[in-house]
């Protein structure tokens, strides 16, 4: 079983950046792919970004409103993937949430594909 925690979020202004972490315990980390999704109330949970297990966890994928902007990256040593968030904008604003796939699986854009999920973690982007 593999648990999962959110940090990192906040209320920062447009254009600023931030740098969400999600730290895993449980489970062998460094055998599972890894997503960032996020969802505002009363709306469906938004795919953001996703990262293989494979190898330095290439290939990484990343939704059209977010690529550019958004980094995920992951330090196996640490039990931890990131999501670095730059240029953020008003619309960005949401609850993000990390999520595992069971070990050895593909990454998926599917939140149904993700067997553990964290709490999430509240970004507020102001204009």
């Amino acid at each position: 079983q593999v648990q999962l925690a959110e940090s990192g979020g906040g209320l920062v202004q447009a254009g600023a950046s931030l740098r969400l972490s999600c730290t895993a315990s449980g489970g062998t980390f460094s055998s599972h792919a890894m997503g960032w999704f996020r969802q505002v109330s009363g709306k469906d949970r938004e795919y953001v970004a996703d990262i293989s297990w494979v190898g330095n966890g290439s290939p990484k994928y990343y939704s059209e409103s977010v690529k550019g902007r958004f980094t995920i990256s992951r330090d196996n040593a640490k039990n931890t993937v990131y999501l670095q968030m730059d240029s953020l904008k008003p619309e960005d604003t949401a609850v993000y949430y990390c999520a595992a796939r069971a070990a050895y699986s593909a990454p998926s854009m599917h939140a149904k594909d993700y067997t553990f999920w964290g709490h999430g973690t509240q970004v507020t982007v102001s204009s």
